[in-house]
């Protein structure tokens, strides 16, 4: 059995032998100078939002004060408090239904989900872009390359885990257990991913990408790539799939994928590899890790909730599924009865759009129609609206369903199963109490 990877705070508190290691490079004991170990250090800088200037002077083993007193429920200081925080190690945080009401996701609301380590930075100055493979020539582009010699685009996009709301499977698949949150709609600048394998010229023979990044495996090994996605040449060469420089009009942040990534909209987000160094071009489906097995893939064919499935009967996940969120009122609410208040939220269909938006207050007993904004471009999500009047005091739900240009429709209940909970768009339902 592999070993699990735990959190950092999990660690320091059952492990802290490991914790050190895996933070400092140094193995707990008298011997307290040792060497920061930068993806690590990063990983804990994220976790408190800060660096440690005396980091070199903390006792071996000793937990941070500012993770002892988070020991149960911790925060990230560079996301907003009602981020809910699944793991540090690595790190992965998903968005509370209301925090996606923004129709531009800030970066304090923007998921984060990371298969690595949080790496430490590498300066523009220093980073490179390698296109090799299937490819006439091959690049080595800096990042003022990218920036000086080709064409910017600036867009909305959704971008969203495969595994958003695999919490409402049963039995619950492995990994993170996402609700409705894991998805952002940033608006990113950079450059067409179609431009740069034009300059390097594509052969007859590639059909599919390979992406690599500079994070770090958990286990520390160099040589293991933490991911390792792609997609194929006709998803690549769409002219929203971009290497993205800027997110919100700034630089990435780091823990979305400074100073470069793919960004692939409406596909799942693994696709859009965050940190990038490499685009390998392939003349097959790209077999990194994430690509094989039961990663991002679904079955073939409906099967029984909870039954293995074959390898050999899974396929490689394209664009996501029509989908919608409430974004207000806030879950719990309460509103006068017998008064109009608005009910409000997002809606998207990853390589489609949504045409129609409804919801209920009866149980799904009637629907009513939604007003659906048009998109200010291709993948953005697009915002709704609807006034109710809750005709009498008491417990209600608001149920929401979207439905996309090619008439798929959210169905009211989970989906059919799949072993890594992928695609759950069922319809999203908050209560609110009319007093």
């Amino acid at each position: 059995m592999p070993r699990k990877e735990r959190g950092l705070i999990e660690l320091y508190h059952d492990d802290p032998e490991r914790a050190e290691y895996l933070v400092f490079g140094r193995k707990a004991g008298p011997d307290r100078r040792g060497f920061l170990k930068g993806a690590g250090l990063a990983s804990m800088g994220a976790v408190l939002g800060t660096t440690i200037p005396f980091s070199s002077n903390m006792p071996a083993g000793l937990m941070p004060a500012a993770l002892a007193e988070t020991l149960s429920e911790f925060s990230i200081d560079s996301k907003h408090s009602d981020m809910i925080v699944h793991n540090d190690r690595p790190m992965n945080v998903e968005a509370a239904a209301h925090l996606l009401d923004d129709d531009v996701t800030p970066f304090d609301k923007h998921f984060i989900r990371n298969n690595g380590t949080m790496p430490m930075p590498i300066s523009k100055a220093d980073w490179r872009l390698t296109i090799d493979g299937e490819v006439n020539e091959e690049l080595e582009l800096s990042y003022d390359q990218l920036m000086d010699d080709f064409e910017h685009v600036t867009f909305r996009a959704q971008l969203e885990c495969g595994g958003n709301g695999r919490a409402g499977f049963n039995p619950l698949p492995r990994g993170n257990p996402w609700t409705i949150g894991a998805i952002g709609n940033a608006e990113w600048t950079g450059v067409r991913v179609s431009d740069i394998l034009r300059r390097a010229g594509l052969q007859p023979s590639a059909v599919y990408t390979g992406h690599f990044s500079y994070d770090e495996h958990l286990s520390g090994d160099p040589d293991r790539p933490s991911i390792s996605r792609g997609g194929p040449i006709d998803k690549m060469m769409d002219p929203h799939t971009i290497v993205a420089l800027k997110m919100n009009g700034e630089d990435i942040p780091i823990e979305h994928g400074y100073p470069a990534r793919i960004v692939a909209p409406g596909w799942a987000g693994s696709v859009s590899q965050k940190w990038l160094t490499r685009i390998w071009v392939r003349d097959r489906e790209h077999d990194g890790p994430g690509m094989t097995g039961l990663s991002y893939r679904v079955p073939r064919h409906p099967v029984e909730a909870g039954a293995e499935v074959a390898h050999e009967d899974m396929m490689v996940m394209g664009s996501m599924i029509v989908k919608s969120a409430i974004t207000n009122p806030v879950a719990g609410a309460e509103v006068r009865a017998g008064a109009p208040f608005e009910i409000r939220g997002q809606a998207w269909a990853g390589d489609n759009h949504v045409v129609r938006m409804e919801t209920s207050i009866d149980f799904g007993a009637t629907w009513q129609t939604a007003e659906l904004h048009a998109p200010p471009n291709r993948y953005s999500w697009q915002r709704w609206q609807q006034t109710v009047i809750p005709p009498m005091a008491g417990y209600y739900e608001v149920w929401a369903r979207a439905t996309d240009n090619q008439g798929n429709s959210q169905p009211m209940v989970v989906p059919g199963w799949n072993p890594r909970g992928y695609l759950n768009n069922s319809c999203h339902r908050i209560h609110f109490t009319a007093v």
